[in-house]
């Protein structure tokens, strides 16, 4: 991000001459987009910033960014395609699901892992601002005894599933295999990430391991598609959404890279969720048996109200895809499935995703190509104060529609989502609430592997946590907790 000038009226030494016109190529290229207005305060500004605002606008990709604003308005507010549930034949559920299928699952996503075929890619782009800091969300830490943070849990486990992987080889050969690890920030946590994971050693993980890149940003507009400016000299900018990680993947590249490194699969998740199973190789087994292009973990909606966004059927026949709970009709909200009694729009989208490398690249072309947006209507910081405008956005799930095919896979709330999104004293989603299902999972673990547990205060506010690197989902415990004592509060490592 460049550094933003200091406010100096002196165009030149003492002069007073009028100030140079800005640059007639550059005016005649924002006129041909209807943004001419963006030097409307050129007269007023010293000389740095005009310059700044130059190079503003000459980083901009006017014809991209022009192309994505017609094609968004054109979309908003037209009346989307009738909805149906998605066919039960779409969803293993926990309920039909064999032992035998879950362990030749757990097996063959070992092997890919250890084949090299797995990456794992994080989105992790938002600050911490709901919880009451300015630091990137996976710096956060929620609690736990270990007093680890977000992005430390996920990268122990990352390392306790490379040597689950090399363990799984029959011929013994114990090679561990890396699990690259894609990093997607944001130009307000790219620095922060960066500074995080060197002070850290990275977290014991090999340095080359890891890829951070950045997601764009987009400019901010007024109801009538025109740039709005932040300042006299800066256009309002906004990061575009954690779909944006497919353009960004393919502006840097990385797309090349994992195929260079023979990645086929990438496990995608949301940096904010303290239980998630980073590279799930049951996820995974199944993602490859089924034999689609894409898959998404699922939780059951818990109430017709609930603010999550659901997959659905979009069109008689169509693809699979997200509705938000915002634009599902209370009515169908709360349709029930007379058969189960439960509701007919029950499956819960997590942003825990399974992708081919192949669909990545057909996601990345197809978005760019149809450059439809979600307006965010929102108040923008301005030059006339809070300005209601929107912001142009792409979500992760906007890849769904483009996907030949696609497989949910239902998990259990306490055994895998633990989002925490809002400060302690909030009525859901909290650190607190996330270390609390954490060490509730933990001590069933604990338990189930013969262990006991004291504690001096309740078990729950402190609790006993399994470290990553010693169990991925409670296997290999036996050994370490039959028959002792834990006395909480304590962390249990090797």
């Amino acid at each position: 991000m460049r550094e933003e000038p200091t406010t100096d009226n002196n165009h030149s030494n003492g002069s007073s001459s009028p100030p140079p016109p800005p640059p007639q190529a550059l005016v005649e290229r924002l006129k041909d987009y209807g943004q001419e207005d963006a030097f409307a305060f050129w007269d007023q500004l010293s000389a740095d910033q005009q310059n700044f605002l130059v190079q503003e606008i000459e980083s901009l990709d006017l014809q991209r960014i022009d192309r994505m604003i017609r094609c968004s308005f054109q979309s908003y507010g037209l009346p989307p395609a009738s909805i149906e549930p998605v066919p039960e034949g779409f969803v293993s559920t926990v309920e039909d699901r064999k032992i035998e299928d879950r362990e030749k699952w757990w097996n063959m996503g070992l092997k890919a892992i250890s084949e090299g075929k797995l990456a794992v890619l994080l989105l992790s782009g938002g600050q911490g601002t709901r919880l009451g800091s300015s630091a990137p969300k996976g710096c956060f830490n929620v609690g736990l005894p270990s007093g680890k943070s977000l992005f430390q849990l996920q990268a122990e486990r990352i390392m306790c599933l490379q040597r689950l992987a090399a363990q799984s080889l029959a011929e013994g050969s114990g090679n561990v295999v890396p699990i690259h690890w894609y990093i997607m920030t944001s130009p307000f946590t790219d620095k922060a990430t960066r500074d995080f994971f060197k002070n850290n050693k990275y977290f014991g993980l090999d340095t080359d391991q890891v890829s951070f890149f950045s997601q764009g940003t987009i400019p901010c507009v007024s109801k009538d598609g025109r740039f709005i400016m932040e300042t006299p000299f800066q256009v309002a900018k906004a990061p575009d959404g954690n779909g944006g990680v497919y353009s960004a993947l393919k502006y840097s590249r990385l797309l090349e890279d994992m195929s260079t490194r023979g990645v086929k699969y990438l496990d995608c998740y949301g940096v904010d969720n303290a239980l998630v199973r980073v590279g799930d190789p049951t996820f995974l087994g199944y993602f490859i048996d089924k034999g689609v292009a894409s898959a998404a973990k699922v939780v059951r909606k818990a109430y017709p109200q609930e603010k999550v966004g659901v997959f659905v059927r979009r069109g008689k026949g169509g693809p699979v895809t997200v509705v938000e709970y915002s634009e599902l009709d209370q009515s169908l909200a709360s349709e029930i499935n007379q058969r189960t009694g439960r509701l007919r729009y029950c499956w819960s989208n997590v942003c825990l995703h399974m992708f081919t490398l192949d669909f990545l690249n057909q996601v990345a072309s197809g978005l760019e190509k149809d450059s439809i947006y979600h307006l965010a209507e929102k108040k923008i910081p301005s030059i006339h104060g809070q300005t209601v405008g929107y912001k142009l956005e792409q979500f992760i799930f906007d890849a769904f529609p483009y996907a030949p095919s696609t497989a949910l896979y239902e998990v259990l709330r306490e055994e895998e989502f633990a989002p925490v999104k809002n400060v302690n004293g909030s009525n859901f989603d909290t650190p607190d609430s996330a270390r609390l299902l954490v060490l509730r999972l933990h001590a069933r673990w604990v338990v189930a592997a013969g262990g006991f547990l004291t504690h001096s205060v309740p078990l729950y506010s402190t609790g006993v946590e399994v470290s990553p690197l010693v169990s991925y989902v409670g296997e290999n415990l036996e050994p370490i907790c039959r028959g002792r004592t834990f006395h909480a509060p304590c962390e249990i490592t090797f």
